[in-house]
């Protein structure tokens, strides 16, 4: 007997459904993006921009933020892919009700109102804790380096800058002295002068120098900047030792540099990013930082910097907690680039519990160089009387997978935009989406 198999209705038509919204599961995530949008979000800031009753009706903004939101939990990022997905996908297809924007509009209304969508973050982490998915009895740190949307070899040295802008200079003014001199000589034979645009190279030439002078001016001035901050501790340090009456030990630090070093890069395409050493070698990019709750691998706090440091991070991070929700969490931990007396001390302040590797060895509290200050000995102290049942243990349960979620399963590898403010959203768009997975899971 042959096989039977069920009919392939292919060219069958078909009754389409009563309501957009039956195309998707009752339990899709794209349902309570839509719930959330028209029900709980304050939308206002966007709404509230359109004044102008000019031209042709614009996109519903409820609709497009409902279609941005859910690209970004989807894992699906730049306009183009976002455009293509709400004529492919159903669930893009329903939060567009079968009228899909095309990939400019949803480029400029995510530019138009990038702060604002960013602003949702601290409107959805609020719906998480009513949820009962922020419990902040123990918050995770950590930091990832993302890349930038600029290559590292379109960075540049000081020390090549000035090389580089001294050769560009010389050729530009080579050639117009000779174009001056044959201009002379043309007057001389022919009496009138024909002007002539420059050729393309030099104008190329011109354009070059004027980014890498650019570029070496900012170097210098954020060098010059932070040799006066260093001055002022200093100066600080001395008047409060003078105030103790402690006696001053050890050789006198040489004063800072008001140079640049030679190998200080600027990038030519962002130049507020960074080239960061990650385990798989540099890249040019941003350190993204985040703080997730232990109950559910919520985020309630994100930030985003250039630098290849975590430990200036870890009060804005705690600070940003309690800003938001209204209390500080009971404990928390993070690894050793979090650690520093400052840091110690004001988790101390803030009677949070502090767990806070010592180092980078296999085991935190088995690391062999030279240990700081008080508090940080007491930590070591404390994480090796604990052993394998100190509650740093939880950092690696907590926060590690957020950061494999984003960046494996939902393939966030590298910023769209340009400039940190930019960046700095877009980062919480990202942190938003998560956080909508999370609550789309317990709902």
């Amino acid at each position: 007997m042959s096989k039977d198999f069920r009919p392939w209705k292919i060219d069958e038509a078909q009754l389409l459904p009563a309501s957009v919204q039956d195309y998707v599961p009752r339990d899709h995530l794209s349902r309570l993006i839509v719930a959330l949008v028209r029900e709980e979000l304050d939308l206002s800031a966007i709404i509230g921009s359109y004044k102008s009753g000019l031209g042709q009706p614009p996109f519903e903004p409820r609709m497009m933020t409902a279609l941005l939101l859910h690209g970004y939990a989807s894992g699906i990022y730049s306009s183009r892919r976002i455009a293509k997905a709400a004529v492919e996908r159903a669930g893009f297809m329903m939060i567009v009700a079968g009228d899909p924007p095309d990939f400019r509009t949803i480029s400029e209304f995510r530019r138009r109102h990038l702060k604002a969508l960013a602003g949702l973050f601290v409107q959805v982490l609020k719906l998480a804790e009513r949820a009962g998915l922020v419990k902040l009895g123990h918050v995770a740190l950590d930091g990832t380096k993302i890349k930038a949307n600029a290559s590292k070899h379109k960075a540049m040295s000081y020390e090549r800058m000035k090389k580089r802008e001294a050769e560009l200079a010389a050729e530009v003014d080579g050639w117009l002295k000779a174009a001056e001199a044959a201009d002379r000589e043309e007057d001389r034979l022919l009496g009138e002068k024909r002007g002539e645009e420059l050729p393309d190279w030099v104008a190329d030439n011109q354009k070059r120098l004027e980014k890498i002078r650019q570029a070496k001016a900012e170097l210098e001035a954020e060098t010059k900047a932070a040799a006066e901050e260093e001055e002022r501790r200093r100066a600080k340090a001395e008047e409060e030792r003078k105030a103790a009456g402690r006696k001053k030990t050890g050789k006198p630090p040489a004063p800072p540099n008001r140079e640049p070093a030679g190998k200080s890069q600027r990038n030519f395409t962002d130049p507020e990013s960074r080239v960061l050493l990650t385990k798989d070698g540099y890249i040019q990019g941003f350190n993204a930082q985040a703080a997730v709750d232990g109950t559910a691998q919520i985020i309630v706090a994100h930030e985003l910097t250039a630098s290849m440091s975590d430990h200036g991070q870890l009060v804005p991070l705690i600070d940003a907690i309690a800003s938001t929700l209204g209390r500080k969490p009971k404990e928390t931990s993070a690894d050793s680039g979090y650690l520093s007396e400052e840091n110690l001390k004001a988790l101390s302040e803030r009677d949070i519990g502090a767990y806070i590797a010592t180092g980078r060895a296999k085991h935190p509290t088995e690391v062999k160089r030279k240990l700081g200050g008080p508090l940080t000995q007491a930590m070591r102290e404390k994480l090796k009387r604990a052993g394998r049942r100190s509650r740093y243990r939880l950092r690696k349960q907590i926060v590690e997978p957020v950061f494999g979620q984003i960046k494996q399963a939902r393939g966030f590898r590298q910023f769209l935009l340009r400039g940190i403010d930019k960046v700095r959203a877009e980062w919480a768009m990202i942190c938003t989406a998560h956080n909508l997975t999370k609550l789309a899971t317990a709902a």
